[in-house]
């Protein structure tokens, strides 16, 4: 079988899509990767064929994307069309993982590929039982006319990109692009424990698609560790970065009498000047790191947010966009952290014994299957397919 995954996502998007490839090509499947250029080398390396879409993503850790946003809509969905048509060539099964996967079902259709749909937090699936991602355009009072709304923004900005695209393939046109692209049997690839599926059914929650790391942390990282209390990480991951933000953190997590790690991520989230006690980091093994901080403080990533919780960090979550306002909430109610209003306030209630000792109970709970699980589900799909 052959499969391609497609991504336009950040890494918090295209690490899992690698966990779902790695457990494919184990069972011995011919895989391919769509994802943005960052990622090319990476993925390559790792003995990928890896076809890149769109412009380098890094930028946006810095600014705001500028330009007609119409037609930088219209440039995404032909670029897809054109991208994937290539990288999928050949191929038994599409995966559109994460957000505006906007063609690949069409050259599924044209293909004859099977085709899924993943997204990776409950919220980013359609379901009257919560409110779709925060958007600035939204303005309905239920979740039943969010979603609504949501369906008519997708048809007003992309629809007539899409179908222009479909009729010069040969494909019938598309009414509405919200159940086009989900499909009534989406796959949500989150922990069951930590983002549940509320309903209703037809959706297919696989777990969280998580990729082993082996690798050792840095012999700076381990002296670090070593030569104090557990400190407080901090990391944004390809969130944007406010100048002097850094030193804000720090003096959060001197308040408790804790020392810093800083990831530097996308945005270079730096201190201006060298602290005794405050290490910078670049990209780790975060499954390791986390098993030995006292608290993780983080934007709140799908992926971020299940690896803290699976190693029982408790976490500080300070949101900025789309799910990370759901994962924040999650972490409060299920007591394994805080969602940041007052940094220093939420760090302190984190790092009380009783959070840190429900975090470790809670972390027993979070599966690590979930990549397995979809590859078995994809292989079955295959053979259940008419040749």
């Amino acid at each position: 079988m052959r499969v391609l995954l497609s991504t336009i996502g950040t890494r918090g998007e295209v690490q899992p899509v690698l966990a779902l490839a790695s457990e494919l090509r184990a069972l011995g499947q011919d895989v391919r990767l769509c994802v943005p250029p960052d990622f090319r080398d990476w993925l390559a390396g790792l003995g990928f064929a890896v076809t890149p879409i769109g412009p380098e993503l890094r930028g946006t850790a810095k600014g705001r994307p500028s330009g007609d946003l119409r037609k930088l809509a219209e440039k995404t969905v032909v670029t897809q069309f054109a991208t994937v048509a290539e990288a999928a060539e050949g191929c038994d099964v599409i995966v559109a993982a994460g957000a505006l996967q906007l063609a690949a079902r069409s050259i599924a259709e044209r293909t004859g590929a099977a085709y899924v749909y993943a997204g990776f937090c409950p919220i980013t699936l359609p379901s009257e039982r919560h409110s779709p991602p925060p958007m600035p355009w939204r303005s309905a009072e239920t979740n039943r006319d969010r979603w609504n709304e949501d369906a008519q923004h997708l048809n007003a900005v992309f629809g007539p990109t899409l179908n222009a695209c479909r009729a010069d393939s040969g494909l019938a046109p598309v009414e509405d692009l919200q159940s086009h692209v989900f499909t009534g049997r989406p796959w949500l690839a989150a922990d069951a424990a930590l983002a549940p599926w509320p309903g209703p059914a037809g959706v297919v929650q696989t777990g969280a698609w998580i990729r082993p790391d082996e690798r050792p942390l840095p012999a700076e990282v381990r002296e670090f560790l070593d030569a104090g209390e557990p400190p407080v990480y901090f990391g944004f991951g390809s969130m944007r970065a406010e100048d002097g933000l850094a030193e804000t953190l720090l003096e959060a997590a001197r308040a408790h009498g804790r020392r810093a790690i800083f990831a530097r991520g996308w945005a270079d989230l730096t201190l201006a000047d060298a602290q005794p006690d405050a290490l910078g980091i670049g990209e780790i093994n975060q499954q390791a790191l986390f098993a030995r901080v006292a608290a993780a403080v983080h934007h709140g990533g799908a992926g971020t947010t299940t690896t803290a919780a699976r190693a029982g960090a408790p976490q500080v979550v300070a949101p900025r966009m789309y799910d990370q306002f759901y994962f924040a909430d999650r972490v409060q109610a299920l007591g394994i952290g805080a969602h940041a209003q007052s940094l220093v306030e939420a760090l302190g209630a984190a790092l009380e014994p009783e959070v840190a000792t429900r975090a470790r109970e809670f972390a027993d709970q979070v599966r690590d299957d979930g990549a397995s699980v979809a590859a078995r589900q994809l292989l079955e799909m295959a053979s259940l397919a008419p040749a």
